[in-house]
């Protein structure tokens, strides 16, 4: 019963190269962006001619980035943990991970599609500006992640989709106001460029974030962990070996 488990919950994380774990999320990123642009007209037709459009779209941004740092910290620690039950090296890869890649999702690729357009884009770095506000995030991401593996790894898949899809589409709505408050006022002008460059944007961090960085370290710690434990069972062996003699 042990091994239908872990056969079942292994491959939903599983991915044969980078490539192919890009293509699997492509689809969804299309799907964020897609409803995020959507997100954005509804809202700022509601705002109608006020003229403080940046204002809005700066207090949306906070938001959104702070609730895409608790969905990446979940799924990463999911992720992570279906190889290694390690407990500080979650906590190491659960507080690393989102950290650099939602600020690279909705503050740096935004930003230099800002310039790529030369608009005069401001770079704002929430970890910097509000460093109390995204730990304690990241620290609820966290928390949330080690719980959710605490389940049956039947239930993974389910979780590990659902938080993907919660991840990437609040990283969309995220990288999408922080062009509108820092810089692109006047989007409908480039909802070309903002759509294509969203979803690489969102496509490539959020499918490292979520699946291959915690993988390939939740790989390397399992095998470290296995040869620690084939060495401490020799060491055992030969102490044993040596009272008996």
């Amino acid at each position: 019963m042990s091994s239908e488990k872990s056969n079942y919950s292994m491959p939903v994380a599983h991915h044969a190269s980078l490539m192919d774990a890009l293509l699997c999320h492509f689809p969804y990123a299309i799907l964020s962006v897609a409803l995020s642009i959507v997100c954005l007209s509804i809202i700022m037709f509601t705002q109608g001619s006020s003229g403080d459009t940046a204002h809005h779209a700066h207090r949306l941004f906070h938001t959104l980035h702070l609730m895409h740092i608790l969905f990446a910290g979940t799924g990463v620690v999911l992720t992570f943990r279906m190889y290694s039950k390690s407990i500080p090296k979650t906590i190491a890869i659960g507080l690393i991970v989102p950290t650099l890649f939602c600020t690279l999702s909705d503050v740096i690729m935004p930003y230099l599609g800002g310039l790529m357009l030369q608009l005069p884009m401001k770079l704002h770095w929430c970890l910097i500006a509000h460093t109390g506000t995204v730990v304690t995030f990241l620290i609820a991401g966290l928390i949330n992640g080690f719980v959710l593996s605490l389940h049956s790894p039947d239930r993974y898949g389910h979780y590990l989709i659902g938080s993907h899809f919660l991840h990437i589409f609040v990283s969309s709505l995220a990288s999408t106001f922080y062009f509108v408050a820092f810089g692109l006022a006047k989007w409908w002008h480039h909802l070309g460029f903002l759509f294509v460059f969203l979803v690489l944007a969102v496509v490539i961090p959020c499918t490292l974030a979520d699946i291959v960085v915690p993988m390939f370290c939740g790989q390397r710690a399992q095998i470290h962990d296995k040869k620690k434990e084939k060495e401490d069972g020799c060491c055992g062996e030969k102490q044993d070996a040596r009272h008996t003699n």
